[in-house]
């Protein structure tokens, strides 16, 4: 994804680990931004990567058992 400005839905879903029906979710709240081109749906690149970079980070704890 480093020099691609725009993705299929189903390069995002591989780029990015989110489902498609979330991807498709997404665009139609206006997360993603979307184009269309013919039957095709191009996602920006850096609409996806905006998205991810402002998602809460993870706070992953761990517990004594998964730790040993």
């Amino acid at each position: 994804m480093t020099n691609m400005i725009s993705l299929t839905i189903a390069d995002a879903v591989k780029a990015s680990g989110i489902g498609r029906t979330t991807i498709y979710e997404l665009i139609g709240a206006k997360k993603l931004d979307a184009r269309k081109v013919g039957n095709r749906t191009l996602i920006t690149a850096d609409s996806l990567r905006t998205y991810i970079a402002n998602l809460p980070a993870a706070d992953i704890r761990m517990t004594r058992k998964a730790a040993a």
